[in-house]
C-alpha cells in the first residue's frame, strides 16, 4: 500500500469548487490538460511537447516540505464538476511577497473559474503576503482581466522566455497590495 504525502497547505473553498493541494493522483488529468498547446503557450514554464515525468516531478516539488511554491487544484467535485479544472499557485519571491500563477483547462475557459480562484486565493492570503505579483503574456487579455478584476494594478511591460513557444514573449506585470 502506498500513502500519499501529507501537504500542510490549507484547502480553500469557493462558492462553486475547492482549491485543494495538488496530489499525486492528479498527475493524469494535469498532464492531459497541460499537454494542450493552447495551455502551454500561455505560460512561461510548461514545455510543448510535454516530456515524460515532468508532471510527477512538479507534483513532488510543490509537495516537498521545503518548497517555495504552493499549488492548488481547482477541484469541482463538491458541486458535480471536474476533479481537475486547472491549477493555481503562489511562489514565495521575498519576505511578504509572492507571485501568483494559474492555468485553466480549455474545457472550463470563460466560466469564471480563474477569476473565482484568484479572488479566493488573494482573500485567503496563505503566505501572509503584503504584495502579490503576477505576469501574463500580452496575447492573453483574458488572464489580464482576471487580475484587474481581482484588484491587481498594472505595473508595466516586460518580457519572459516561453518554453512552449521557444522564444521571448512580451508580458504585462501586475501587483496587488494586501494592506
Amino acid at each position: 500500500m502506498m500513502l500519499e504525502k501529507v501537504n500542510n497547505q490549507p484547502a480553500i473553498e469557493t462558492a462553486r469548487f475547492d482549491l485543494r493541494p495538488v496530489r499525486p493522483s492528479d498527475a493524469g488529468l494535469i498532464e492531459m490538460y497541460i499537454s494542450d498547446l493552447r495551455v502551454a503557450r500561455n505560460t512561461s514554464s510548461i514545455p510543448h511537447p510535454l516530456p515524460p515525468g515532468l508532471v510527477e516531478a512538479y507534483i513532488d516539488r510543490v509537495s516537498a516540505a521545503d518548497r517555495v511554491e504552493d499549488a492548488w487544484v481547482m477541484d469541482g467535485t463538491r458541486m458535480g464538476g471536474g476533479e481537475v479544472m486547472g491549477v493555481i499557485s503562489l511562489t514565495r519571491i521575498d519576505v511578504g511577497q509572492s507571485e501568483i500563477g494559474y492555468w485553466v483547462a480549455p474545457a472550463f475557459w470563460n466560466s469564471g473559474i480563474a477569476s473565482e480562484s484568484v479572488a479566493a486565493l488573494v482573500a485567503a492570503n496563505p503566505h501572509n503576503c503584503r504584495t502579490i505579483f503576477a505576469t501574463v503574456h500580452q496575447g492573453n487579455a483574458a488572464s489580464a482581466r482576471v487580475l484587474t478584476n481581482s484588484g491587481f494594478c498594472y505595473l508595466g511591460d516586460a518580457e519572459t522566455y516561453s518554453v512552449a513557444q521557444g522564444a521571448k514573449v512580451p508580458t504585462w506585470t501586475y501587483s496587488r497590495k494586501q494592506d
